[in-house]
């Protein structure tokens, strides 16, 4: 495990996705950048082209989850065999060439799955940590693993991580799920600091339908592995 495939699941992303992608292929544990065109209405495809990247594209919009199994697949089937996959979040922009922590862990076998913790954004969020509450209550009490941020995106982890989480939930509900299946498997996850930042979601209308969403999809995931706890505890 020399190196690792980056995958970037990428919706309208057009004004930062090539600052990203040049950013993460400058990584020297980094063999190959895929970007995941997740049904984008702007040039966000041909930017990461331009900036150097594989570029996947579904048609219309998929969701996060299908955009980071698509990326993933397709770095397999490209000749990275075997290779960990490190998801980015198209927004990191030249802060991803702080990733490199995430990999390092992975490809010397000290974790299966490493999940950024990011320091204090610059500009405050509108949310109330409900979201987060939900996912971290839902991981311990289903692993006993305290999680400090488990809604973080950016997440490097083994094919036996990977196969060990699959399907990945649905959704923004992906996180939550990835952390619960690997922990499950008996894989070792670590978090572990990382200067990134990205957009933070605001306070209005738009923000607050996102956070619903995410509820929603993080609940979900949480309920369908407690009924599967439920069934292997019979």
């Amino acid at each position: 495990m020399g190196e690792c495939a980056a995958v970037i699941p990428a919706k309208d992303e057009g004004e930062r996705i090539g600052r990203t992608v040049r950013a993460v292929a400058s990584l020297p544990t980094v063999g190959a950048v895929i970007v995941v065109d997740d049904g984008s209405s702007d040039d966000t495809a041909q930017l990461a082209r331009e900036a150097g990247a594989d570029v996947v594209v579904h048609a219309s919009n998929r969701g996060k989850a299908a955009a980071m199994m698509t990326g993933a697949e397709h770095a397999w089937a490209a000749g990275h065999t075997d290779a960990p996959v490190l998801f980015v979040d198209a927004d990191l922009e030249d802060s991803a060439v702080e990733l490199g922590v995430l990999i390092d862990p992975v490809l010397s076998r000290q974790a299966d799955l490493t999940i950024a913790v990011l320091p204090p954004q610059t500009s405050a969020g509108g949310g109330r940590g409900f979201v987060v509450r939900l996912s971290r209550k839902g991981i311990r009490a289903l692993t006993g693993y305290e999680a400090q941020q488990p809604l973080s995106g950016m997440r490097c982890m083994t094919r036996a991580a990977y196969a060990a989480a699959q399907p990945f939930a649905r959704g923004w509900g992906v996180e939550t799920a990835m952390t619960i299946d690997v922990l499950r498997a008996g894989l070792v996850v670590r978090e572990v600091p990382c200067q990134l930042h990205h957009r933070v979601t605001g306070a209005d209308w738009r923000g607050q339908m996102h956070r619903a969403a995410q509820y929603r999809d993080v609940a979900l995931a949480l309920a369908v592995r407690r009924l599967r706890h439920r069934r292997v505890e019979r």
